[in-house]
């Protein structure tokens, strides 16, 4: 089934002969694994393995021995490197096989098969750190040379078809062998085994309701091959697919975007508050024109309520989406509303009688009973994780759901894996016991903290600070680019993340940058509904952004001067705690707002009455808002003090002016820094801890006061000053 017989339409080829000639065969390995995995049609994102068995070194007696290298657990073949695999000793991993014929009894799903996990690492060659995947069984018994095990949609549509089997042999012929489902694990592998050895001739096999394991003896033999086998798959479905008439037609038309948008920002965060009664949830929306043909069609509801078929998927997925019947042509905002709140209730209760239906003695507790996946009519799919990377995974894999769906009704009828199957693979113990393995959530990895004034100086170091506890950042900023320069170094460190899905801002990573002027209540209701498409909702905002206007010489502001100074310092901060609280009250999650006024709120000077007055007014905002946004919404304000380093309040001529101001020398000549050092470091000597303040020491203090350590605190302003008496509370 080689590609030089088959013209590729529904796959790309990658494969580059000159690049492939340098790598070693290790690296060969990954390379292959690479491209499959770059293709979403070949394998969705953690999904699949691959592997090789090649001839190695042993450290222990120098000799050359036979090593399987088979991509490890909870990999990715996109993004996989050589220290995703592991490395095992293929004669022990074979010799295993007599250790677990001694065992009674034995089986798929007996104790005696999953105890089997527990001998994969003494069979690690070379010290390999890389656990093995319950998919080892399945590269090592097959006797050739290259293993690839793939979750292409179009071959799960013919493993989850009703005529799985016979469609096998038609579309494939004698080359691919067919399975019934069987899960994952020590069995499995020696199933095919028995089947490689009855009939040598096979390349592959169809496991039923589950994906594709085929082989070869050559690394790009197997990568040709694999390709081959989906692209015969997916012509085969093309023939028979029934374009307007896919699921059963049209039921619903599709929203226009603006429209669709309004809903959302009605719709998602008190959604979001719904699906996260046990821990929050973050959102991706899914609205391309496959999910819409599919959530608008007659057969929706039917299918949706028959679950998902490939292990991988349900494992995100759940036994099945929340599927709303809302018609969008007809229907209100607040029908729609109250149909998910009655679908909400039914699936929770759906949910805990699947769970005391199919549960076992020691099956682990049951999880949480809300749905990571909510379809609807007009508007598309919903997607929940506990991050951005997860619920971007889950939706990827719904999507990979529907096509498996849309493939196996053009040529039969698709098929569910039974729930008992699906519980056994959801509760499965040595799953249980991976996710309890899984490194602990940082703090704010399941929340959304807006961060006003991002671009620059305190409000660049506050998004940093909270990126680094696992927080979604919303980079806003008057100016657009600043704060989506703050936005890419923060995608830069933690990275986009993992799943492919999402639609237009909602396809984003853990930090996307926005425009703002929180003057204009319009421009802040414009950032806030971009951040619930982005996210799901919003949980904290913080407010950095501030202006000083320097006076003339005379000490004096000219009337619109003194009115920018308010409507920025004080009425910016109104305007967004007060579009912000329909958000947080949709959502009924407990969440906090930390606005940023200064010391020179309590301490009388001349030459800044109207920021002086302005920040005083942001004080006594904080405690006023702390009263109207009780108790949902915590309300702190944070005072700095003479913070001149990164700050835009202090450019040249201020500082400049200020050095004048107090008699400090300097030279026109030196540099804008080091001016700013000088009157940094002449502010410290006037501190009781004789230390500069830093943006940094203001972020802390902004992280603190959103985090559950302050969980019992509202109404109160931190001074962050360094110690200076004047501004002590009074």
């Amino acid at each position: 089934m080689s590609t030089s017989s088959i013209a590729l339409k529904h796959v790309n080829y990658l494969w580059d002969e000159a690049k492939a000639a340098t790598l070693t065969p290790a690296e060969q390995l990954i390379y292959r694994s690479n491209l499959l995995g770059a293709d979403q049609r070949i394998t969705n994102t953690g999904g699949g393995n691959t592997s090789a068995k090649l001839m190695e070194t042993d450290p222990l007696t120098d000799g050359e021995v036979e090593v399987l290298w088979v991509k490890g657990s909870g990999g990715d073949l996109r993004t996989s490197k050589l220290a995703n695999f592991a490395s095992l000793y293929q004669e022990k991993l074979v010799a295993l096989q007599g250790i677990y014929g001694k065992m009674t009894p034995r089986g798929a799903k007996t104790e005696a098969e999953d105890a089997m996990v527990g001998y994969y690492p003494h069979c690690t060659f070379n010290l390999n750190p890389r656990a093995s995947s319950i998919d080892t069984p399945l590269h090592s018994f097959i006797p050739a040379k290259h293993v690839d095990h793939m979750h292409p949609n179009s071959v799960i549509a013919v493993a989850a078809a009703r005529r799985s089997k016979e469609l096998t042999r038609e579309i494939f012929g004698e080359e691919m062998g067919w399975t019934p489902w069987l899960r994952p694990g020590f069995e499995l592998g020696l199933e095919l085994q028995k089947m490689c050895r009855e009939n040598p001739k096979l390349t592959g096999i169809v496991m039923g309701q589950h994906g594709l394991i085929n082989w070869a003896e050559g690394n790009k033999e197997c990568y040709e091959l694999t390709l081959g086998i989906i692209e015969k798959a997916a012509a085969y479905i093309e023939a028979r697919d029934k374009g307007a008439l896919t699921f059963g037609g049209q039921k619903y038309g599709t929203l226009a975007e603006g429209q669709r948008d309004d809903i959302l920002f009605e719709v998602l965060p008190w959604l979001r508050g719904q699906v996260s009664q046990q821990k929050r949830f973050i959102g991706t929306v899914q609205t391309d024109e496959t999910i819409l043909r599919f959530v608008n069609s007659k057969d929706a509801a039917r299918l949706a309520e028959l679950g998902t078929s490939c292990p991988d998927h349900f494992l995100r997925t759940k036994i099945k989406p929340l599927y709303v019947d809302w018609n969008p042509q007809t229907g209100t905002v607040a029908e729609l509303k109250e149909k998910l709140a009655e679908g909400l209730e039914e699936y929770r209760k759906d949910y805990a009688a699947y769970y005391e239906r199919c549960k076992h003695a020691n099956s682990p507790a049951m999880r949480d009973p809300n749905p990571t996946v909510i379809l609807i009519p007009g508007i598309g799919m919903i997607a929940w994780g506990k991050d951005k990377s997860e619920s971007r995974v889950t939706a990827e894999f719904y999507n990979c759901a529907v096509e498996v769906m849309r493939g196996a009704e053009a040529m039969d009828e698709y098929i569910a894996l039974p729930q008992q199957e699906a519980f056994d693979i959801e509760y499965w113990l040595l799953e249980e016991a991976k996710l309890k393995r899984m490194p602990a959530e940082k703090e704010l990895q399941r929340n959304v903290v807006i961060v006003i004034g991002a671009g620059n100086g305190i409000g660049k170091a506050v998004a940093h600070r909270v990126a680094k506890e696992g927080a979604h950042v919303v980079c806003a900023d008057l100016s657009l680019e600043a704060a989506q320069s703050t936005a890419d170094e923060l995608t830069k460190i933690y990275g986009v993340g993992i799943g492919v899905a999402g639609s237009g801002i909602s396809g984003c990573g853990p930090a996307i940058g926005l425009s703002v002027n929180i003057t204009d209540r319009a421009s802040v209701h414009a950032m806030l509904r971009q951040a619930v498409v982005a996210y799901g909702g919003v949980d904290n905002i913080i407010v950095t952004a501030g202006v000083y206007i320097a006076p003339d010489r005379e000490g004096h502001l000219t009337d619109a001067q003194w009115a920018l100074t308010f409507d920025v310092n004080v009425k910016g901060s109104y305007l967004v705690a007060d579009e912000a609280q329909e958000v947080w009250l949709k959502q009924g999650l407990r969440g906090s707002l930390v606005l940023t006024t200064s010391v020179n709120a309590v301490v009388s000077k001349r030459g800044s009455l109207a920021y002086d007055a302005s920040k005083a007014a942001a004080n006594h905002l904080v405690r006023g808002m702390a009263v109207e946004l009780s108790p949902l919404v915590r309300v702190n304000g944070l005072a700095p003090a003479t913070v001149v380093a990164g700050s835009t309040m202090f450019p040249r001529d201020r500082v400049v002016v200020s050095l004048l101001k107090y008699g400090i020398d300097f030279e026109e000549s030196e540099s804008t820094e080091a001016l700013r050092d000088k009157l940094a470091n002449f502010y410290a000597q006037r501190t009781l801890t004789k230390t500069a303040i830093t943006p940094e020491d203001q972020a802390e203090a902004a992280y603190y006061l959103i985090s559950e350590r302050s969980a019992k605190t509202t109404g109160q302003v931190f001074s962050v000053d360094g110690g200076l008496p004047e501004s002590f509370l009074r």
